[in-house]
C-alpha cells in the first residue's frame, strides 16, 4: 500500500427502501421511494430504520435498509 491512498475519515448513513411491488423485493413502486439522512452515527440511522420498518405493523411489500457511505480524505 502507498502513502497516497485515501483514507476513511467519516461515514455517513442513510436509510432508504419504500413499498415494493412484489415480496421479491426487485422494485419499488414509483412515487413511494423514501431517502433519510444522512446520519453521522449508525444508532441515529437504526432509530430511524425502526421507525419506518415497524410504524406501519410491518407491511408485507416494504422494506428499508441502512447503507454507508464513506466520506474519504483529501
Amino acid at each position: 500500500m502507498t502513502g497516497n491512498q485515501e483514507k476513511i475519515s467519516m461515514k455517513k448513513f442513510w436509510v432508504v427502501g419504500g413499498h415494493y411491488s412484489d415480496c421479491a423485493f426487485k422494485s419499488l413502486e414509483p412515487g413511494t421511494e423514501k431517502v433519510s439522512g444522512p446520519f453521522h452515527d449508525e444508532l441515529r440511522a437504526r432509530m430511524e430504520w425502526q421507525r419506518l420498518t415497524f410504524r406501519d405493523r410491518c407491511g408485507a411489500t416494504e422494506r428499508y435498509s441502512i447503507l454507508v457511505e464513506p466520506q474519504l480524505a483529501a
